[in-house]
């Protein structure tokens, strides 16, 4: 048991390396000297975990997968945008997550398939709009998988735009702005009324996620 651990906290030091290093260098510069440096672990057991600079890669891409998820809602619109607003806020506090997305973004990064994160949080995501469709949250015109790659891609672009400018600080102001512009071409008035779309939405969802998360853990291990 105490080995399984050690192996899952050495595997997270390594993984918490190689996200600094990605994002400090950017895939095609970093190296894993730089990353053994980082991590402080051997050659040994780095190649234990990942078998190159490409699986380490994808580790860390993989990473924004293991998010908090937030509390769920009646209105399904209300509860997709509060993952937005999460991510938003995880991408301003999380050097995980911010060194995922900066992978993810890198057009340097050759030979690296970087789709990961867009293909899941599309696949993530459809249920949930499927949801709202079904409970009438949507307008009539809307086709699903084509509005879901829209806010994908422009919540993308929203993100490289705040990182380069002010390194994420106006992040959340600026989703919401986002989602104020967009929403209406998707969403009934009605439940548009009820939206928050508020700037400290995300910060308040990821509180609620964590205290739930940190529960069910602690529900998990007495038992």
């Amino acid at each position: 048991m105490a080995e399984q651990v050690r192996a899952v906290r050495t595997r997270q030091a390594i993984l918490s390396a190689a996200a600094k290093v990605f994002e400090d260098h950017g895939y095609q510069a970093a190296t894993i000297s730089q990353i053994l440096t980082e991590a402080g672990v051997t050659k040994g057991a780095l190649y234990f975990h990942f078998q190159s600079k490409e699986d380490l890669a994808q580790g860390v891409l993989a990473e924004q997968d293991h998010r908090l998820v937030p509390a769920a809602q009646a209105s399904k619109i209300q509860q997709i945008l509060d993952g937005v607003m999460m991510h938003a806020y995880r991408l301003q506090t999380d050097p995980m997550v911010r060194a995922g997305v900066r992978l993810s973004m890198d057009q340097q990064a050759h030979g690296l398939d970087r789709s990961g994160p867009f293909l899941r949080w599309s696949e993530a995501s459809l249920p949930f709009f499927q949801e709202a469709q079904d409970q009438g949250e949507l307008l009539p015109h809307v086709v699903l998988t084509e509005t879901i790659d829209v806010i994908v891609g422009a919540f993308a672009g929203v993100q490289a735009m705040s990182q380069a400018i002010c390194d994420y600080r106006d992040l959340a102001s600026r989703v919401s702005a986002l989602m104020r512009h967009l929403l209406p071409s998707v969403v009934v008035p009605a439940v548009l009324a009820s939206l928050d779309l508020s700037e400290g939405r995300g910060a308040m969802v990821y509180a609620e996620a964590l205290k739930a998360a940190d529960e069910q853990e602690l529900v998990s291990s007495t038992g």
